[in-house]
């Protein structure tokens, strides 16, 4: 003898509403909750030619901060940033995986210099973006802010994290 049927709405389909709908819940909870204890911020300068401009950064440190990175944010303040430690200098690829902004990378050596730019990386974008060397950093800005400011290459970022000394 087979089972009976269920009818729409009894009890089987209940069950699958609600694990769904827990299933949803849960999803929002990673996405929201990963976002919800935000990586420490600080400030630097980056010091060029055309002057200083601070920033107020967030310090991605850590494999699951740098991991998220500005993933999932939809506008950024004009003075703030991400700054992500690799806590060595090594060759760096970022991408723009569930970025929905464009950002400016500026690459960094361990003395604070930067060593390359990428300018207005494409949200959602898989292709990667690499380091021209070894670097300690990245700075990620608003997309347009390296070429208003008239950031370069060879300009300095000024922070705890790099040793001054060349």
């Amino acid at each position: 003898m087979s089972p009976r049927p269920q009818p729409i709405g009894g009890e089987r389909h209940r069950r699958f509403y609600h694990l769904g709908f827990l299933a949803c819940l849960l999803l929002l909870w990673a996405v929201t909750g990963a976002r919800a204890e935000s990586p420490p911020t600080d400030q630097l300068t980056v010091v060029g030619e055309s002057g200083s401009n601070r920033f107020q950064v967030e310090l991605a440190a850590d494999d699951a901060s740098r991991a998220l990175g500005l993933m999932y944010r939809t506008s950024l303040a004009q003075d703030a940033g991400m700054l992500f430690d690799f806590g060595r200098d090594q060759p760096v690829s970022m991408w723009m995986k569930n970025t929905l902004i464009p950002l400016d990378m500026l690459f960094i050596d361990r003395h604070g210099v930067i060593v390359n730019l990428h300018q207005r990386a494409v949200p959602h974008s898989l292709a990667p973006i690499a380091s021209a060397g070894r670097v300690r950093a990245v700075l990620e800005l608003n997309g347009g802010t390296v070429s208003r400011l008239k950031i370069k290459p060879g300009d300095r970022v000024v922070h705890p994290m790099f040793d001054a000394a060349e």
